[in-house]
């Protein structure tokens, strides 16, 4: 199971205005790619479609959708968004991961 907090919910939900989409029919994509400064990375993306490795979370109005390969290294985990001047934008509290860089955007398992 992934989560997202109430305040990265609110921006995702504007975000996804912004670019067309609505978090009603939309998902909200969390994938792990290979890359960054720790070894992995985080992804986060809008979609409009579910693949048949997709496997789909409902948190509350939100359709999140996890591939197969990025289960393993997300599961608890959440999205988070901190605003404002010395904000970090979305980051993810992952209790899966044994390092993280300084900014947030990549993990080591």
């Amino acid at each position: 199971m992934v989560f997202i907090s109430d305040q990265a919910k609110k921006k995702l939900i504007s975000l996804m205005e912004e670019e067309g989409f609505s978090n009603n029919v939309s998902f909200v994509r969390f994938e792990v790619k290979s890359g960054g400064c720790s070894g992995l990375s985080y992804e986060l993306t809008f979609d409009k479609e579910k693949k048949k490795e997709d496997q789909l979370f409902q948190y509350e109005n939100m359709k999140i959708l996890v591939d197969k390969n990025s289960i393993p290294y997300l599961s608890g985990t959440t999205l988070e968004y901190s605003g404002g001047l010395n904000g970090k934008g979305f980051y993810f509290k992952n209790p899966n991961a044994k390092h993280t860089c300084g900014c947030g955007k990549s993990f080591s398992s």
